[in-house]
């Protein structure tokens, strides 16, 4: 997708962040829908034991509208993979719904979302949480885990190896996957994939095999 110049910041008038939406083509919780191809659901199996969540859709999502599917989804697939976790038995979202992107030549690159945009997007997670009702969540990086467990002061370097809750529901925390392809070092992407292929092994255990 050609884009030609920055996009807008959301003006606060703008947004209904008290909205309830009945689709997530209509929320307008945040000014993020604006810049964005189209909203990004999640996807998977709609019982699955253990439910993914990342940060936000990156430029590929953002186009296909699916979840993981650029370079940090093939990574996560062959991490999965190595873990003994079926991709299609998973349930794979993130904790933001639309792409927020900032040109950098002419390519639209990663914004980190802000926090009003995380809580507006909660409101979508929380019904994923009810519809799916995972028996584990796997926090992929500090975005998604403070969107997973409320905030409530956790880092992501604290929370790795640990085993949190949200509702009673297993919270497992890890790098996301493009942590691990935007390290220069060879040693350090090893050693955050190994991290990743770890917790996944753990949610895989923690939701019975």
């Amino acid at each position: 997708m050609a884009a030609s110049r920055p996009p807008p910041e959301p003006r606060p008038d703008d947004v209904d962040p008290q909205q309830r939406p009945r689709t997530l083509k209509a929320c307008r919780r945040c000014g993020l829908w604006r810049n964005a191809t189209q909203p990004v659901p999640g996807a998977g199996a709609r019982r699955a034991a253990i439910m993914l969540v990342g940060e936000q859709p990156g430029d590929k999502e953002d186009l296909a509208g699916l979840p993981f599917v650029g370079p940090a989804g093939a990574l996560l697939d062959r991490a999965l993979e190595q873990a003994g976790v079926a991709r299609e038995a998973v349930y794979l979202t993130n904790a933001v719904k639309h792409f927020k992107w900032q040109l950098r030549g002419k390519r639209r690159m990663h914004k980190t979302p802000a926090q009003a945009e995380i809580q507006a997007c909660a409101y979508w997670l929380d019904k994923e949480l009810e519809t799916v009702r995972p028996r584990v969540i796997v926090a992929l990086g500090a975005t998604a885990l403070g969107a997973v467990v409320r905030g409530r002061g956790q880092t992501l370097a604290a929370a790795l190896g640990r085993t949190l809750a949200r509702d009673g529901i297993p919270v497992l925390a890890s790098y996301h996957p493009s942590y691990a392809l935007r390290n220069p070092d060879e040693q350090g992407r090893q050693a955050v994939y190994r991290t990743i292929v770890d917790a996944l092994v753990r949610a895989r255990k923690l939701a019975g095999g």
